[in-house]
């Protein structure tokens, strides 16, 4: 399956930012909305996993966003979002997912659907996220407001069991909670470190992670979670 990218632009505030549309010629599957970590403007990061999504017939679009503003990103996050619902339409669905501090950003909107007129995303997919931290996208902690979501969507979260950065134990967590309190929710551990779940390695000299051969069947094996959990919603 061939693939392709095109590179727009989303409004925010007074400026717009970019955002990569990874297509597959399956054009009329679901939509995934894929937000990078804390690292400022970083989604060439996650052009691997977005492209294995995108070959299993999905489109993702992955856009910038900065940690680094007055308001930790929440701006840029929820106005991408806003940009995805758009693109996505009614007919199309939206799966929300995200890395490190996408991951937490992601829950957060599962947790909280008032935050865009009520309306669910219809899956959120973490992966190698922290959940004890304010969500950046609504401010609240995913572990904490678990009382405060008025729909269960699908959850599905992947971990390194060997990731130094965010321990496996935040998403076993979360696994456990949202489970205790009726979610549809499965975890996928994997033998690998942060970057290695994305199909990448920390490159200390680019001070950024990168496709690497090595770790590629990891990411992979996460791009076959999203993509199972697009179709089956």
């Amino acid at each position: 399956m061939s693939t392709t990218i095109r590179t727009v632009s989303y409004p925010t505030g007074r400026e717009h930012k970019p955002l990569d549309i990874h297509n597959s010629p399956a054009t009329e599957g679901p939509c995934v909305l894929l937000w990078h970590g804390i690292g400022p403007d970083e989604r060439d990061v996650l052009v691997p996993l977005a492209q294995d999504i995108a070959e299993l017939g999905l489109t993702v679009l992955v856009p910038d966003w900065r940690a680094d503003t007055p308001d930790e990103g929440r701006a840029h996050l929820t106005d991408s979002l806003r940009f995805a619902r758009d693109f996505a339409g009614p007919s199309r669905q939206l799966v929300v997912a995200g890395w490190s501090a996408g991951a937490g950003a992601a829950l957060g909107v599962a947790l909280d659907p008032e935050l865009f007129d009520g309306r669910p995303p219809a899956a959120a997919v973490g992966i190698a996220g922290g959940y004890r931290r304010p969500a950046r996208t609504t401010g609240a902690v995913p572990l904490q407001a678990l009382g405060r979501a008025t729909a269960r969507v699908p959850v599905r979260l992947v971990h390194g069991t060997e990731d130094p950065a965010v321990s496996v134990e935040s998403s076993r967590e979360m696994h456990e909670a949202l489970r205790a309190h009726g979610w549809d929710c499965t975890l996928g551990e994997q033998a690998t470190d942060h970057a290695g779940v994305l199909g990448c390695v920390y490159d200390p000299g680019a001070g950024r992670c990168v496709a690497d051969a090595s770790v590629r069947a990891f990411g992979l094996a996460t791009a076959e979670v999203v993509a199972d959990v697009a179709r089956s919603v």
